[in-house]
């Protein structure tokens, strides 16, 4: 696993502790696991980051940190992954998630017509709502399930190379 890279480009935990906006979750922000870097804490946080990127609402990063302390996981890598929908992404990547939605609901996908008024977004949300939402949940829980398993996996194989290195240099003083 690439511990050193991540580790990097992560906040010290003391700065963001006393940080005026995030005194206000006391105690809960000194759980060791929600800054460490280890097999528990990436997998869950990649689980969490990619849970909320796919839910269609705004303060992602918020809800992401919040369900980071729930499971005790890294809240930098939490937080990061939902900027996988970004503006950029994110008409594509719910685009997609609608159209997921309105095949698992057996519907038509709808053509899409932006009004800037309140009326069409009433009628949008009885339109287009619930299949957004239906498939937003779907890839949710399948890109949580992929992230956790992915990372795990490749956390878990990292130590083994680590071991397998160890135990071939050390057969190689003994020759």
């Amino acid at each position: 696993m690439p511990k050193k890279f991540i580790a990097k480009w992560m906040p010290n935990p003391e700065t963001l502790k006393d940080h005026k906006h995030l005194k206000m979750f006391g105690e809960r922000l000194h759980n060791q696991n929600l800054w460490s870097l280890n097999r528990h804490s990436a997998p869950g946080a990649f689980a969490v980051g990619l849970f909320v990127a796919w839910i269609p609402i705004p303060f992602q990063m918020v809800l992401s940190a919040a369900l980071a302390m729930v499971f005790k996981v890294n809240i930098p890598i939490a937080v990061a992954l939902v900027w996988l929908t970004n503006p950029f992404t994110m008409p594509l990547l719910f685009y997609v998630a609608y159209l997921l939605g309105s095949q698992i609901l057996g519907q038509e996908p709808q053509a899409f017509h932006f009004e800037a008024s309140l009326a069409w977004l009433q009628a949008s949300l009885n339109t287009y709502g619930p299949a957004l939402i239906l498939g937003s949940v779907v890839l949710a829980f399948a890109s949580a399930l992929f992230g956790y398993l992915t990372i795990n996996n490749l956390w878990k194989y990292s130590i083994m190379f680590k071991w397998q290195q160890r135990k071939n240099r050390g057969k190689s003083k003994q020759t």
